[in-house]
C-alpha cells in the first residue's frame, strides 16, 4: 500500500451544508459557478483528495445529490454542531482519524492546497490544523483529528457556538501564510460567498480567469 494510500483510508472529508444562507436569499450550497452547483464542486475537490465525502446538512435538504448525507445532529445552530456531527459520523464508523472538514460556499478553494492541508497531518500531537489567513483563523477548512469530538462536544454542550472558541481547547497546529501563499497569491483560496453581491464577484473572478 502506498503512503498515499495510507492515508486516505485514515482520512474521512466532509462539506458543510447546513446554514440558513439567511444573508444570501437562498440556498447558496445551490449556487453554479462554471456549470455545477458550489456543493457538487467541493464534494468533488474532497473525494479526489480523500477518496471519501459526505455533506452534513439537513435531512432531506439535498435529495437529489449523489453524494451521502451525514444529518446535522444541530440544525440551526452553526457551523460548530456541523463539525461535531462530522467527527462523531466517523468515530461510530471508524472512518479513520483525520477529517477534513470545509464549508461549501468557499468557490477559489483548490485541490492543491487541500492535498497540503491533507498531508500534513501525521505530524504531530495536534488536534485540529488550520490555516491563519489576513482575517485570523480559517476554521471552516481546516483537518479535525477525530478524537477531538470529546473535547468539541464538551464545549458544545457548555453553551459554545463559536467554532474558534472551541478550538481553544484543542491542541492547534497553525499554518501561516508561508504555508498556504504559495497556492494563493491573489489572496482567493478562503473567500466564501455570503451575500448575492459575493456571489456577483465570484462569478466575475470565474470568467475573468477562464478568458
Amino acid at each position: 500500500m502506498t503512503g498515499e494510500e495510507k492515508l486516505r483510508r485514515a482520512t474521512r472529508g466532509y462539506v458543510l451544508a447546513g446554514g440558513a444562507s439567511s444573508r444570501f436569499g437562498s440556498d447558496k450550497a445551490l449556487a453554479r459557478l462554471g456549470g455545477e452547483t458550489v456543493l457538487s464542486r467541493m464534494c468533488k475537490l474532497i473525494e479526489n483528495v480523500t477518496g471519501r465525502v459526505s455533506v452534513v446538512a439537513a435531512t432531506n435538504r439535498y435529495s437529489d445529490l449523489s453524494t451521502s448525507i451525514v444529518p446535522d445532529r444541530w440544525p440551526g445552530e452553526g457551523p460548530l454542531g456541523g463539525i461535531i456531527t462530522a467527527l462523531r459520523a466517523t468515530a461510530q464508523t471508524n472512518g479513520g482519524e483525520w477529517n477534513p472538514i470545509v464549508s461549501c460556499d468557499m468557490p477559489f478553494l483548490t485541490r492543491e492546497w487541500l492535498s497540503y492541508l491533507v498531508e500534513g497531518v501525521p505530524a504531530g500531537d495536534a488536534e485540529v490544523i488550520v490555516a491563519r489567513s489576513e482575517h485570523g483563523l480559517e476554521p471552516l477548512c481546516a483537518c479535525w483529528r477525530t478524537a477531538a469530538v470529546v473535547k468539541l462536544q464538551d464545549a458544545f454542550d457548555e453553551g459554545v457556538r463559536k467554532v474558534t472558541e472551541a478550538m481553544k481547547r484543542l491542541r492547534v497546529e497553525v499554518l501561516d501564510e508561508t504555508h498556504w501563499k504559495r497556492f494563493d497569491t491573489a489572496g482567493k483560496l478562503f473567500w466564501n460567498m455570503n451575500t448575492p453581491q459575493d456571489y456577483e464577484e465570484a462569478v466575475r473572478i470565474w470568467r475573468m480567469e477562464r478568458e
